[in-house]
């Protein structure tokens, strides 16, 4: 119940009669609000201004015409009244300006009775919309071919070119190598088929190629497996189309549909040389079947497997195959003269005083390296040599004299000795590399690898020592060859060769020569703390970081990605190589080797090159080249020259050593290292 002065309010303790109630501050009204205030009037003109503009072509139109009229019209009133020799009237005058308007305006400017101004002014607009409708059609057809040429969609018109189909990591390296092949030519031109952007192509092509000199190059976009975007490089009339291997081995899929595509393009009447690599060994069956026999398919990891092994083999190696497989220095190539007819192989080769013979390919197809020096060449033959370029060899009537006093007697029979191999880290060529290994190991021989326990890796390994059987020893060693640990308690002096390699590429990772880099340092480290320096050879994906490398000088690189984008340019400018590369990189094949020069002339002797080369004939093989002492300054490249004059002399000592092809069969047996310690298998 309330009572009489009861408000029905509860009373506040404390409360003080006198003070004024507080009261909670009113909120804005919505009109006092800076957001939601009117604009001012320049603010309501621009936005009614932009919205007549968001009607259309017709606002822009009438926009364009009020915007003209506003400068014409007072314009031609100033010169109509600052004229000495306007009219007096003010009708003639507003004349005058309506002339001096039309005309600028095209509106054709006629004065008189109304009817004739109306039908000037529409025969003037008429001509301005044809007149504007023409050019702006031009412009479109204009700007239409150029946007189609920008983005590569026009057809290549073009004989005699290479066709190169798809976007990798050799591709720079085979455009390089293709201006380097032109530039003994007129001119050469390079197409280029890729599903990329054609400016974004560009940019990268002048930034890792350069100035390409006398070759010019083609980019088209589209997919190499699409046929309608293939006939538009015109592979038909191409001399040689190169397929480039993708990024991962999951893709070479599409490089199967390339070839297929390519032969839908071509016809199955037309034979085009055709060069391409798959990475993933279960699409070369396929490929081999969709390229037809004026196909060559290269295995990218089987290649890359076989050059590291023979390079841990023969330290120094890299070096050779770098010189025969760069256009910029000496390669291979093959020679048809009347001249040779009949000659036996040994009289040939001495005949040839800057080329080195190495070789015969017969008119059936065969392939004879290193044959014996009695084969007679017949009509139809080739020779195989080692020269400058196609045109620097020349067969002269007299072979060129050498000393037979400075020829040593023939090293007597070698028996290869067992030899201790060390592999750090593990990708999926690893296990190629100890099938290689295997296959032509001397019984006895042990690999240690020192790579992260995985289940993908103890698998792999256990099927290649499965695999290896008695002749090799597989011993795997758990541990990451980045971290110092694995690598500090490694005795090296019991190996005679290390081989490097880092883990694959994958989308998202980190770049694979950052492991092996680390691993380089660590291993760098260890050899400074021990004092024993072992033969390096390592795998890297770009030849960059090769100069950065801690390694020692004269260590061997297999920059896998750039070899097989030289190997596959080579051949795509001669097939007929890709048998002797074939039988160079066979385990059980010819090999390119380096011996001691005291196996071929005595040391301490002045000879010529043509002295070596005929001591290496008698002893079955073919010379090609000279590795000096480790004298640098002799010759770039650690002292490596390949293809050297037959009348080039120098004195010959003991630690020279000469490069010879000659059979796998006959290869001497790696330097001999102190014997290894007990091992202990800690896996």
């Amino acid at each position: 119940m309330r009572t009489a002065g009861d408000t029905g309010v509860p009373r506040q303790r404390n409360a003080t009669p006198d003070r004024p109630r507080r009261t909670a501050p009113r909120p804005p009204d919505r009109r006092d609000r800076p957001g939601d205030r009117p604009g001012g009037v320049e603010a309501r003109f621009r936005y009614w201004f932009d919205s007549t503009l968001a009607r259309g072509t017709y606002a822009l139109v009438g926009w364009l015409a009020l915007a003209c009229l506003a400068v014409v019209i007072p314009v031609s009133a100033a010169l109509v009244w600052t004229d000495r020799q306007a009219p007096l009237t003010m009708g003639s005058k507003i004349a005058a300006v309506w002339r001096s308007t039309g005309q600028t305006m095209r509106l054709g400017g006629e004065v008189g009775p109304p009817l004739r101004v109306v039908l000037s002014v529409l025969l003037a607009l008429v001509a301005l919309f044809y007149v504007s409708t023409l050019v702006s059609l031009i412009t479109a057809g204009i700007t239409d071919r150029l946007i189609a040429l920008r983005r590569g969609h026009s057809t290549v018109l073009e004989s005699g070119h290479t066709v190169i189909l798809g976007w990798s990591e050799q591709l720079p390296t085979v455009v390089s190598e293709l201006v380097a092949a032109n530039t003994v030519r007129r001119s050469g031109v390079v197409v280029v088929l890729a599903d990329r952007d054609p400016a974004e192509m560009q940019e990268d092509l002048r930034a890792d190629v350069g100035d390409t000199g006398r070759t010019r190059v083609v980019l088209r976009s589209g997919r190499p497996a699409d046929p309608a975007a293939l006939a538009r490089v015109s592979p038909a009339t191409a001399a040689a189309v190169v397929v480039l291997p993708r990024d991962a081995p999951d893709e070479d899929a599409e490089v199967v549909k390339a070839l297929l595509a390519l032969r839908a393009v071509v016809g199955e009447g037309r034979e085009v040389p055709v060069v391409a690599a798959v990475r993933d060994d279960r699409y070369l069956a396929a490929a081999r079947l969709a390229g037809g026999t004026g196909a060559t398919v290269l295995e990218v990891d089987d290649v890359s497997a076989r050059l590291l092994v023979q390079c841990a083999r023969h330290p120094g190696l890299s070096l050779v195959h770098q010189e025969l497989l760069d256009f910029a220095g000496d390669e291979f190539s093959t020679v048809r003269d009347p001249a040779l007819t009949g000659r036996t192989f040994r009289e040939a080769a001495a005949a040839c005083p800057v080329s080195s013979a190495v070789g015969v390919s017969l008119a059936n197809g065969e392939l004879r390296l290193a044959p014996p020096a009695t084969l007679r060449l017949a009509d139809g033959d080739h020779l195989v040599v080692i020269a400058r370029d196609t045109g620097s060899t020349r067969v002269e009537p007299v072979a060129v004299p050498y000393d037979p006093t400075a020829l040593a007697d023939a090293p007597p029979p070698r028996k290869r000795s067992p030899e201790r191999l060390l592999l750090l880290g593990w990708n999926r060529r690893a296990g190629r590399i100890v099938e290689q290994l295997a296959r032509s190991a001397p019984p006895g021989s042990a690999l240690d690898v020192v790579a992260e326990r995985r289940a993908a890796t103890v698998a792999a390994l256990r099927a290649a020592d499965r695999a290896a059987g008695d002749g090799l020893t597989v011993l795997h060693r758990a541990g990451d060859p980045t971290l110092r640990e694995s690598v500090e308690t490694l005795d090296l002096a019991g190996y005679h060769g290390v081989i490097v390699l880092g883990p694959d590429r994958r989308p998202g990772q980190d770049d694979p020569d950052d492991r092996t880099l680390v691993t380089l340092l660590h291993l760098r480290a260890r050899e400074r703390a021990t004092g024993v320096r072992v033969p390096v050879i390592t795998e890297m994906v770009d030849d960059r970081n090769r100069l950065i490398a801690p390694v020692a000088p004269g260590a061997d690189f297999v920059v896998s990605g750039k070899l097989i984008g030289l190997l596959m340019t080579q051949i795509s400018q001669n097939p007929r190589l890709a048998a002797v590369f074939e039988e160079l990189f066979r385990p059980d094949g010819h090999t390119i080797d380096l011996r001691p020069a005291g196996d071929f002339v005595r040391p301490g002797r002045r000879a010529s090159f043509a002295t070596v080369s005929e001591a290496a004939s008698r002893q079955g093989a073919c010379a090609i080249g000279y590795r000096s002492a480790r004298r640098a300054g002799e010759h770039p490249h650690y002292g490596v020259r390949v293809n050297p004059p037959k009348a080039y002399g120098r004195t010959w000592s003991d630690a020279d050593e000469v490069i010879v092809i000659a059979s796998a069969a006959a290869a001497p047996p790696p330097p001999a290292v102190r014997q290894p310690p007990a091992r202990t298998d800690t896996a």
